[in-house]
């Protein structure tokens, strides 16, 4: 048996910083203490601190300007999608705006996908729905899921959709053991799949569109009632 991971004190610390950060009692704009008195504060070395600041400025929460400080950095304006999987783990409001984004970018990708899906895109596409029906358990039937859409969006030729779609999952994925609704009965989620996987393999543009837009609208819904 694998044993799990523990989480050392830099994790603790990083998630607490996070915390004090995202609910404003580090605001944004302001600098940090000085590191030795935030050490002291939070009960830690300055070691373990710096590899904390060093997470968060990767992140895209902190920036250090040499000889003045570390301040949090205004990362509602200057800030990209990758902070996304970090502020949902911290607020679940930032779901239903996920899934919103999700729907809009899932139905263009759908109908690009009917158009310039090649033949081994087609047949990628009908492997991977019949990976969703025999899938295992509520877990394996989502991360099935995540496949087919991740495959049509490559079926777009478009890398911008596959990292946009990347994005979007990284944002829920981690979550998803909250989210399972939709995908308890591998049957069930498959057949729910199948009517935009079946329009894109025949090349049917705006049917493909409008199966996606049911596809996501009602998954989001599923969802976001397992999660109320």
């Amino acid at each position: 048996m694998n044993t799990l991971p523990r989480e050392t004190i830099v994790d603790l610390l990083e998630s607490r910083l996070r915390e004090d950060i995202l609910t404003g009692k580090h605001p944004v704009g302001g600098y940090l203490p000085p590191e030795r008195e935030l050490a002291d504060g939070y009960g830690v070395t300055r070691t373990s601190l710096k590899h904390a600041f060093g997470r968060l400025l990767q992140a895209g929460l902190l920036e250090t300007r040499h000889g003045v400080g570390t301040r949090v950095r205004d990362y509602a304006r200057f800030g990209g999608a990758d902070l996304l999987p970090m502020l949902v783990r911290h607020s679940s409001d930032w779901i239903e705006e996920v899934f919103e984004v999700r729907r809009g970018v899932g139905t263009l990708i759908a109908e690009r996908a009917a158009d310039r899906a090649t033949g081994r895109d087609r047949d990628t596409l009908a492997d991977l729905l019949d990976a969703v029906r025999v899938a295992a358990d509520v877990d394996a039937v989502q991360l099935a899921d995540a496949e087919v859409h991740r495959a049509l969006a490559r079926a777009t030729g478009n890398r911008v959709y596959v990292l946009l779609t990347n994005t979007l999952f990284n944002a829920y994925l981690p979550v998803r053991s909250a989210l399972a609704g939709a995908f308890t009965d591998p049957a069930a989620a498959h057949d729910r799949l199948a009517p935009l996987v079946g329009a894109v393999l025949a090349g049917d543009r705006e049917g493909a569109r409008a199966a996606a837009d049911a596809y996501l609208t009602a998954t989001a819904r599923i969802m976001l009632e397992d999660l109320a």
